[in-house]
């Protein structure tokens, strides 16, 4: 059967994976939510989620770099990438000998379809349908939730020396939206703008992320020089993690408010 992936590319599977590997965290973490860890075999070192999953499935690398050799000796018939994690010549490189399905995923929407689409191939669309109704009414409680709450200029740090931040076109803006924190950098050039200090000073709240760069309390302190608004550490894999994880990540936002 053929099967369009999001970035619009067609791949043919003859018959229902078995043996699957992930270079993408999040994506990780849905397969195993799907009831596929059996069919999983191979998966990047920053695949934390379940924590015992590094222990019992061979690591073939990052999502930057993979070992092709690793690869080659796991017989994958799918391999599932994601166009911003994973560079474009993984992905070429991989599609010439094995099945690659690759996501791209911006927005709460683009999650769920990505979701229904993994179910589909892997003959788990009950549970993926299970898990996307869950992200729903999730997504529509923490809406009646912020309804009343005020809009706050925002920025979300996600690396340090240099500082940037996330912009436009990124699914982190889109959760920010929901939060109704309103992105300062989202008519920046780039999607993940490099930024001065100096440009925070006149916002309501900043948000240190713990991934990609480990923002500690030390951090806070520094970037309060510079401003007067509320700076707070955030869990980065609930802001940038585009799968199962979803479905808790609208009662984390609670907290945050």
């Amino acid at each position: 059967m053929q099967y369009k992936d999001q970035i619009s590319r067609i791949i043919d599977l003859p018959a229902t994976p078995q043996r699957i590997i992930s270079l993408v965290p999040s994506q990780t973490e849905l397969l195993i939510d799907l009831g596929l860890q059996s069919s999983l075999v191979g998966l990047t070192k920053f695949c934390v989620h379940p924590s015992n999953i590094r222990y019992e499935k061979t690591i073939v690398g990052g999502t930057k770099q993979v070992n092709y050799d690793k690869i080659k000796s796991l017989q994958p018939d799918l391999i599932i990438c994601n166009k911003e994690e994973n560079t474009q010549e993984i992905v070429e490189n991989l599609s010439a000998n094995y099945k690659v399905w690759v996501s791209d995923i911006s927005t709460i929407e683009e999650s769920i379809e990505m979701i229904e689409a993994i179910g589909f191939i892997c003959d788990t669309s009950i549970k993926a349908k299970e898990i996307c109704e869950g992200i729903k009414l999730e997504k529509e409680l923490f809406l009646e939730f912020t309804q009343d709450k005020p809009t706050m200029q925002t920025a979300y740090l996600i690396w340090k020396d240099p500082y940037m931040v996330a912009g436009k076109n990124t699914f982190i803006n889109t959760l920010l939206d929901l939060n109704k924190f309103q992105n300062a950098f989202v008519n920046s050039a780039s999607r993940y703008p490099e930024i001065q200090l100096e440009e925070l000073k006149n916002l309501d709240i900043i948000l240190l992320s713990s991934e990609p760069f480990p923002f500690k309390d030390l951090h806070i302190k520094l970037i309060k020089e510079h401003t007067r608004a509320q700076v707070l550490l955030v869990d980065g894999e609930y802001f940038s993690w585009y799968g199962s994880r979803l479905q808790k990540a609208f009662r984390y936002f609670r907290t945050l408010h």
